[in-house]
């Protein structure tokens, strides 16, 4: 049996469609000696019921679980260090997913980082597949999509999906790119470009839900090959989503439209960031 999964890689100024299979024998194998070592972020506001079924399901061996909470008045906290002992908890330094998002990434130490919700919506389960994606050598980062064929939602919205649909046409035709999902929390990429995406914890650019956007923007602009991984979006287990649609949907246009009019600044050293993504592939083949 084998677990086909469709890829889309688009790099700034042109794409290529392209197929990628994976075995469950390779899936279920997954373990550090074998790939490189994985931080899994999870920003986390008022959670504590969901997150029994949420680290249930995350694969074995992982390098790194990394629990942001953003001020929670339930036990959050503590039920993330009942059910994982060896749980990384770190206290956003403002408020809003993206600053959530940018002070878990401070912290990790992986080689790959993944981004996941603490609400169950994303299964932990898809993880392997995103990190198989990175390591087969066909991107630099793997986004989520809802969108693909094998993936899908249960979970958006009308007004959100039309939201979504209409910012990813726009950043497809401002960024020359062929996304299918823009607003989707799901995605890994390599520990080592996390520099060149200019996310600071102390700034509040992208602190809210358009941090997806802006990240996803900015891997383009760096020239970085993407991928889009078909994924599945749950109903959020317990609880009310964070969420605002007509808020968060203005923030996402002005960072869309920041983004398109401000230059980013590649930092000197990404040509040895690219040098280290490259050693880690050849230190996975070797330990292989």
């Amino acid at each position: 049996m084998q677990k086909v999964v469709e890829i889309m890689t688009t790099k700034f100024g042109h794409s290529k469609q392209s197929k990628t299979v994976f075995s469950v024998d390779q899936i279920d194998a997954y373990s550090p000696t074998l790939i490189p070592t994985v931080s899994v972020v999870i920003p986390a506001l008022n959670e504590a019921r969901n997150l029994p079924s949420v680290f249930s399901a995350l694969p074995r061996n992982l390098h790194q679980v990394i629990l942001v909470d953003g001020g929670s008045t339930d036990d959050t906290v503590k039920i993330a260090l009942e059910l994982r002992k060896d749980v990384c908890i770190v206290q956003q330094t403002y408020q809003g997913k993206g600053n959530a998002l940018a002070c878990g990434f401070a912290e990790a130490t992986g080689d790959i980082i993944v981004t996941l919700d603490a609400d169950g919506s994303s299964d932990p389960k898809e993880i392997p597949i995103f990190v198989a994606a990175l390591t087969a050598g066909e991107a630099d980062f793997a986004k989520g999509s809802r969108f693909l064929d094998g993936g899908g939602s249960s979970d958006i919205t009308s007004i959100r999906s039309w939201g979504n649909r209409l910012f990813t046409i726009l950043v497809n035709l401002f960024f020359h790119t062929h996304f299918s999902d823009l607003c989707y929390g799901y995605n890994a990429f390599w520990r080592s470009y996390l520099p060149a995406f200019g996310l600071d914890e102390g700034a509040h650019v992208g602190d809210g839900f358009e941090i997806e956007t802006l990240i996803n923007i900015r891997a383009i602009k760096l020239g970085l090959s993407v991928i889009e991984v078909p994924s599945f979006e749950r109903e959020r287990i317990y609880g009310k989503s964070n969420l605002r649609a007509i808020p968060d949907g203005i923030r996402v246009i002005k960072t869309i439209m920041r983004e398109l009019r401000t230059p980013l600044q590649i930092t000197e050293n990404m040509d040895e960031l690219t040098a280290n993504i490259q050693r880690t592939s050849d230190e996975t083949e070797l330990s292989a």
